[in-house]
């Protein structure tokens, strides 16, 4: 049998998340639209602080969501 190594990420807090994205981190921004896609309540209160801390650096761009399954947004 193999032994499988995970590496677990440790969990940034809110303020390194950010700092991380403007920094232009694209591990860290990686790990923000995991939070931002994920289901669990905890995961999205954080993500939504993450998102708003974030919108004053982003100059003229806009925000678009988009909604759709996994096997939807794979056939799209």
């Amino acid at each position: 049998m193999i032994a499988r190594h995970t590496k677990r990420r440790r969990s940034l807090s809110h303020q390194q998340t950010v700092d991380g994205i403007l920094r232009g981190d694209r591990a860290i921004l990686a790990q923000a639209i995991t939070l931002i896609e994920s289901s669990r309540a905890a995961d999205r209160e954080l993500a939504e602080l993450i998102v708003e801390d974030c919108l004053p650096h982003s100059g003229n761009s806009i925000r678009v969501a988009s909604q759709a399954f996994p096997a939807q947004a794979r056939a799209a």
